[in-house]
């Protein structure tokens, strides 16, 4: 299940923050996701250094929070078993697709989580 992005919440200062918007957000995101070199993962991270969220993306199947340090936050799978079926080998159609289905709230939980 979804959930609608809700304004003035721990997650929306922290994307405002760091870059400006959620379109802007997303867009970073999405970007560098569809730019890894074979399969990987993109990820929006907590940085604990900085105390912001950044993106971070990662080749194949190397492990996020053991080698960066970094709280994953939401990640997207850019594995072509993830979307070869229904994109073929379009990964920027699937990447935009994943936005429609995000779940806000457990972003947002795992936020809050990772600032602890």
């Amino acid at each position: 299940p979804n959930s609608s992005y809700k304004e003035g919440g721990a997650l929306d200062a922290a994307i405002k923050e760091r870059f400006g918007s959620k379109d802007d957000m997303i867009a970073e995101v999405s970007a560098k996701t569809v730019a890894i070199q074979g399969s990987g993962w993109g990820w929006l991270v907590y940085d604990p250094k900085t105390k912001m969220i950044d993106v971070e993306c990662l080749p194949n199947q190397d492990p996020l929070e053991a080698t960066t340090g970094l709280k994953p936050l939401l990640g997207i799978d850019v594995w072509e078993h993830a979307y070869y079926l229904d994109y073929k080998n379009v990964r920027p159609d699937y990447v935009k697709a994943v936005w429609d289905i995000i779940n806000w709230d457990v972003v947002e939980e795992r936020l809050v989580a990772a600032k602890k």
